[in-house]
């Protein structure tokens, strides 16, 4: 009978999460359903916004002559670089901001200066400092993924129950054992938001960069198309 129980409750459980995932791929089929019909209907003109349907198959035309997977694949080692760069060094000075009290008094207030200024308007300075190859792209996606991965690792680590690190400390725990068993781990989530906030920004900083004297990657075939 126990057994019974805990496999009609999965089996619940189970069709509750198709059901919530149903959902939340309703309203953005809706979405295509209206954008397809309206263009078929000529309320949105073919120049302004195309349909779904054409924009499949000239998605899948590319595919199949080989143009859009390699253009894909440039950006995505572009991305793969500019994350990479940026998200570590926002792990690390965020480590170091969060956990040494004068690093935070004699860095934090500079970083969030400077995250406040656009990104993507410093653009004609890293055509300046970098030229057009591939260095300023990978900068510029690395700038965008920076602050976000900074700003939560500070977060998470200031956010690490007191009571744990007074526990660790009444103990005589090392720095690097309260580090790594107590702080990294209280912080994790903070610091694994931050990241998946870096993954989105570093496509719009990636389109960007590549619209501007490039040869390669998604944001030169949409310059190219239009």
């Amino acid at each position: 009978r126990g057994e019974n129980k805990m496999t009609a409750l999965q089996a619940r459980t189970v069709s509750l999460r198709w059901k919530q995932t149903s959902l939340r791929w309703t309203v953005p089929l809706l979405i295509l359903v209206f954008w397809e019909a309206a263009s078929l209907a000529g309320w949105i003109p073919k120049r302004v916004l195309p349909a779904p349907s054409e924009t499949i198959a000239s998605f899948w035309k590319l595919t199949l002559s080989g143009e859009l997977p390699r253009h894909f694949l440039v950006s995505l080692s572009r991305a793969g670089a500019g994350i990479a760069v940026g998200a570590s060094a926002g792990f690390l000075l965020g480590l170091l901001v969060g956990t040494r009290r004068l690093a935070d008094i004699l860095l934090d207030s500079t970083v969030q200066m400077i995250r406040t200024i656009p990104n993507l308007a410093l653009t004609p300075l890293v055509i300046t400092w970098f030229g057009i190859g591939e260095a300023g792209k990978v900068f510029l996606i690395a700038l965008s993924t920076f602050f976000p991965v900074y700003v939560n690792t500070v977060h998470g680590i200031r956010s690490v129950d007191p009571k744990l690190l007074e526990m660790a400390s009444v103990y005589g725990f090392k720095w690097t054992t309260v580090l790594g068993h107590v702080v990294l781990p209280g912080a994790l989530p903070s610091i694994l938001v931050g990241l998946r906030q870096s993954l989105g920004i570093a496509w719009i900083a990636l389109v960007v960069s590549e619209s501007i004297a490039a040869r390669s990657g998604i944001g030169y075939l949409a310059m190219d198309a239009r």
